[in-house]
């Protein structure tokens, strides 16, 4: 089950990366700024001290540059996905994980240098003088104990969103362990199949929105494939500029 699992969302990426092949760039940026007009009308985004936002990719995605700008304009604190490897993962660990560290600036940005993918990225050897979303510096090496999760809003990615809130990553599961990491962390109960609790300071309500080109939209006689270890979102945004809410 599990292989034929993985399979279909092997195929589904391929068919979404061949849709965007497509895109041109002056399509792209008018979605781009759609979406962002709506995620930064939202009240949640008003509100939030603490947010972590993916670092676009030079296309087939949002772009999230303008987000990264206004949300230094407005003084939030902003936490980016890094990835690395695990030294000796425990049962039940992936190899490689995510965690959340602190963009300083937009000097800061705007001296990440591009990895493999076009995603700016931030130097290994500055990782330890960041902030972690988790709490302390640098990053955790998977560890939990003592750790609190402290994001109000976490902006994310992916290759394919359904109308059921569904999300299809890229394959590594990044964004689901690290989300099952803020769950654990918090020692808080599920409000639902959509939304839990994260600990920071107090009792803090996390909101995950994701971001989609059009393209990457499914019809409604289509979803994601799923399983029990992929979380759905609480909010999506596509490329037209439209809000979509789970309903409490």
């Amino acid at each position: 089950m599990a292989a034929s699992l993985a399979a279909v969302k092997k195929e589904l990426r391929s068919k979404i990366r061949d849709a965007l092949k497509g895109i041109p760039d002056a399509v792209a940026a008018t979605q781009t700024s759609n979406a962002t007009k709506t995620l930064l009308s939202m009240p949640e985004y008003k509100a939030a001290r603490r947010i972590s936002v993916y670092l676009s990719m030079p296309g087939g995605e949002i772009s999230t540059s303008e987000i990264v700008r206004n949300a230094f304009d407005e003084g939030k604190k902003i936490f980016i996905p890094y990835t690395y490897k695990l030294d000796a993962p425990k049962d039940g660990q992936p190899k490689s994980i995510m965690d959340m560290i602190e963009l300083q600036s937009m000097k800061d940005f705007e001296s990440l240098v591009a990895d493999k993918w076009g995603i700016p990225t931030p130097s290994k050897d500055s990782i330890s003088s960041r902030a972690n979303c988790f709490g302390g510096a640098g990053i955790t090496n998977g560890e939990t104990d003592g750790l609190s999760a402290g994001l109000d809003l976490i902006v994310m990615p992916g290759m394919a969103f359904d109308s059921q809130f569904g999300r299809l990553g890229h394959g590594k599961g990044f964004y689901d362990y690290f989300l099952t990491r803020c769950h654990q962390i918090s020692r808080m109960p599920f409000r639902g199949k959509n939304y839990w609790y994260c600990v920071f300071g107090g009792l803090t309500n996390q909101v995950e929105v994701g971001l989609s080109l059009t393209e990457q939209f499914l019809p409604p006689n289509e979803s994601v494939p799923m399983d029990a270890s992929d979380f759905r979102l609480d909010a999506l945004i596509t490329g037209d500029g439209e809000l979509r809410r789970v309903e409490p």
